[in-house]
């Protein structure tokens, strides 16, 4: 393969010959090689220059893109767009999102199972990252997540030959899948099968912690161990079999998706209660509702669980993801949160206690206490919704059929709060779940519902589903 600069320079000159790749702009020349890496290793790219393949005209390069771009839910261009490259530098699983198995529907993918449900397992060697019963716990544990619901059992076994081996590794380790250093790839696994299948490799170069932290060995190894029972990768965000790393947030659960895949292939489990998995919001679901709304810099984000969909302001397109991808230390299931716009901030409410950040940064001193900052009574426990008026520089908070409004510049609460939410809001009788204003509306949330206020005539304009931002 040429140099990196020469590469660039001979691409320079085909772009200007050609009048541009269409998989590639001038801007993203830098990013060529990473992109080649990525497919060649996800997406089933022949290892052959990207140059060679423009030289023959070739659009498979733009293909596979699309590949991926559909497998991540991204916008199908066929290029090298900001938002596809940002998704090829996250921190994943090495094994492929493309490799051949069986189909057990449209959606369910595996490689294959055991033949057996007992099966035993070895850890061969330690990370020097974490304490031997730290480790040893992880694995445990990843191993538990599935025999919950489905109908397996895990032996751990001190020497010989088991179905799992595991084992911590750097570089090159001969299995025709090298690691490559910090960053990208964190582990791979093989489907069953004899030799290697079902072995479990985590890259050395990684570092392994049992925090939310660098790389967190538990998820890790709970995900590599569904590729070890035979599952593939889910395009689903939200599933534990989801390629790209996430930061860990307490807590490992399977979605409906890992649960239906594994109980297809192995059955469910005996146990008398079976485990539940919270349900990855769907935008165009009638039922959906939320936990907290704002705006964030013009866009407008929903939050639900452990997830944000994100309107984006000049697209139709919405993002789902994790809060964490964007705020890891933010709780789940928040109560409320607003927009200060005045200050560009951004503040998230949990019980009695705030998060405050400024785009991705958090701000140092947080959380605070609602009771100290804003002079809420003990009484208060916590906050339902909360939005932020520009145009009066007051913050409304509404806790149960109750709000109060609060002086962002005087910082204090304004004399005579709280009030009836439905004596100066009429209509609005019940408690609200989430609000956020927007072109002198607010837009008020209870349950599948939404009310858009009008402020200066002091009445409800109208009524609509409250997932009707979504283009359903």
């Amino acid at each position: 393969m040429p140099s990196l600069p020469l590469l660039l320079l001979l691409l320079l000159l085909w772009a200007v010959a050609s009048r541009g790749f269409p998989a590639f702009s001038e801007a993203h020349l830098c990013d060529v090689e990473m992109v080649q890496r990525y497919l060649e290793n996800y997406y089933s790219l022949k290892d052959e220059s990207m140059l060679s393949q423009m030289m023959r005209g070739s659009g498979l390069v733009a293909d596979k893109l699309k590949q991926m771009q559909q497998f991540f839910g991204l916008k199908v261009t066929g290029k090298s767009d900001p938002e596809t490259l940002r998704v090829m530098v996250k921190p994943r699983c090495g094994v492929s999102d493309v490799a051949a198995g069986y189909t057990i529907s449209p959606y369910y993918t595996h490689f294959g199972t055991w033949g057996k449900t007992n099966l035993t397992y070895r850890v061969i060697n330690y990370t020097p990252d974490l304490p031997i019963p730290v480790v040893d716990l992880a694995f445990e544990k990843a191993f538990q997540v599935w025999s919950n619901v489905a109908s397996l059992t895990f032996s751990r076994v001190s020497e010989g030959e088991a179905d799992i081996m595991i084992s911590f590794v750097s570089g090159d380790h001969y299995d025709n899948n090298p690691f490559d250093g910090p960053g990208e790839k964190l582990a791979h696994a093989f489907q069953p099968g004899p030799r290697l299948g079902g072995d479990i490799h985590f890259d050395e170069d990684e570092r392994w912690t049992n925090n939310n932290e660098e790389f967190n060995l538990y998820y890790v190894a709970a995900h590599e161990v569904g590729h070890s029972l035979g599952l593939a990768h889910s395009p689903y965000i939200g599933s534990l079999m989801y390629p790209s790393y996430t930061k860990f947030t307490g807590e490992v659960m399977l979605s409906q998706f890992d649960i239906d895949v594994i109980q297809a292939l192995y059955g469910p489990s005996l146990n008398p209660v079976q485990p539940t998995s919270p349900q990855i919001p769907q935008a165009c679901d009638r039922r959906l509702t939320f936990d907290a709304v704002t705006t964030i810099r013009g866009d407008v984000m929903f939050f639900k669980d452990r997830f944000y969909l994100r309107k984006i302001s000049f697209m139709r397109e919405i993002e789902l993801h994790y809060i964490a991808t964007l705020w890891p230390h933010l709780p789940s299931r928040l109560d409320a949160a607003y927009e200060f716009t005045t200050e560009d901030e951004v503040r998230f409410f949990k019980g009695s206690r705030y998060w405050a950040v400024q785009g991705e940064t958090p701000l140092a001193g947080y959380p605070r206490s609602i009771h100290h900052s804003f002079g809420f009574s003990r009484q208060v426990k916590h906050i339902d919704a909360a939005v932020y008026h520009e145009d009066t520089g007051k913050t409304y908070f509404f806790t149960d059929n109750m709000y109060w409004r609060y002086d962002e510049y005087q910082q204090s609460m304004d004399a005579g709060y709280p009030k009836f939410t439905a004596h100066d809001f009429p209509g609005i009788v019940r408690k609200v779940d989430a609000v956020f204003e927007k072109q002198g509306f607010f837009y008020f949330f209870h349950g599948a519902k939404q009310y858009k206020f009008n402020l200066q005539q002091k009445r409800i304009e109208s009524y609509a589903k409250a997932n009707r931002w979504f283009n359903c």
